[in-house]
């Protein structure tokens, strides 16, 4: 199909929600309301840029006409005014690809993020800890929710383990790319020569699936509860609140802690399981229709190296896209947004090559 035909039939498809709309009975639908809400919303991103592209057309198709005028000075204006207008049609018309480019339909999705302690042992989990905050930072900054769902924090303020999850707008458009393996250069404080040690945790960024996506019966999981331990194996408190939750077919198994309320656990360690179960779900469907999304964050394999944090430099490489920035310093403190960026224009190169467009 080509561009200007896809551009027309988004615009008709724009108008008939625009009445679909103004039916009482779809107001009276809330949930109905807000899906052709949202898909008004972004057919009307792309309805509007058609409109500028269409306009641009004609100013270039007038200028094109006096370009050919006898008199000298008309014809130079109009043929300054012919370069303006068709560099301009040239970006509206990329703009306007992308727009149309199919979007993942895990991008609008809140988020689960795990993160783990790898090689590196204290210093490992003390680099855990800093990425914890660097995301929670960014998330502040965006706008984003961040809750605590588990975690197992170590005696100098580190972790082995973390798992929190992110709610607001399209965070996992902006967070998937994270999923992988992290390595850290840098002398630790307990280092006494100065030498540069390496470390390495790995992150895994989970669509949230809610009840409704993904159900879990009570005889798909076996519950444990056993009594909360902090850090050095103080209790937490006195009672059996903590909960452990195996699902029997996949072997999977989530403890959550953190809570003195046993329920709150369980709550929060079903929300793990789920976007974990779902996460496999999704893995599994995407190796059967498509490559795309996998090398569009590497490999796929959460244990592949995709970024390295050398604080000697001040320096962070995303090796995925061969970025580097000199400004860790900034960027551990939540202004991630160069890196997201780079990484969120790569995928749209990759999908504008695939579908046949890329100029």
């Amino acid at each position: 199909m080509g561009f200007e035909t896809q551009c027309k039939e988004v615009e008709l498809a724009f108008n008939r929600l625009e009445e679909t709309l103004a039916d009482p009975a779809v107001l009276a639908d809330q949930e109905r309301y807000r899906e052709i809400t949202r898909k008004h919303r972004e057919l009307g991103r792309i309805v509007e840029k058609w409109t500028q592209y269409q306009k641009m057309r004609a100013v270039l198709d007038d200028a094109l006409i006096l370009a050919s005028d006898p008199d000298p000075g008309i014809a130079e204006m109009a043929r300054e005014e012919t370069e303006q207008a068709e560099a301009e049609l040239k970006c509206l018309e990329q703009e306007i690809e992308l727009l149309l480019l199919p979007a993942d339909p895990l991008d609008e999705k809140n988020i689960v993020m795990e993160i783990r302690a790898g090689t590196g042992g204290e210093e490992a989990a003390l680099f855990a800890g800093d990425l914890l905050r660097m995301y929670t930072r960014y998330a502040e900054r965006q706008g984003w929710k961040l809750e605590f769902l588990s975690s197992n924090p170590t005696e100098l303020g580190g972790f082995k383990e973390v798992i929190f999850s992110i709610t607001g707008e399209k965070v996992y458009s902006y967070l998937k790319f994270e999923s992988g393996t992290h390595r850290v250069q840098r002398v630790p404080t307990t280092e006494t020569q100065g030498r540069i040690h390496t470390s390495a945790i790995t992150v895994a960024v989970l669509p949230e699936a809610s009840e409704v996506e993904l159900d879990i019966k009570p005889e798909d999981i076996r519950i444990d509860v056993f009594r909360s331990s902090g850090a050095g194996g103080q209790h937490v408190n006195t009672t059996d609140s903590a909960v452990r939750i195996t699902h029997l077919s996949s072997g999977l198994v989530v403890s959550c802690q953190d809570e003195k309320s046993q329920h709150k656990n369980k709550a929060k360690a079903l929300k793990v399981l789920r976007s974990r179960l779902y996460d496999l779900e999704n893995q599994k469907r995407q190796d059967v229709e498509s490559a795309q999304r996998r090398q569009q964050v590497g490999s796929g394999d959460r244990s592949e190296r995709i970024r390295t944090y050398n604080f000697p430099q001040n320096r962070l490489t995303d090796h995925r896209i061969g970025l580097t920035l000199y400004k860790l310093d900034l960027i551990v403190e939540g202004e991630l947004e160069a890196v997201v960026e780079a990484l969120m224009r790569d995928e749209q190169s990759r999908k504008l090559a695939q579908a046949g467009r890329f100029h």
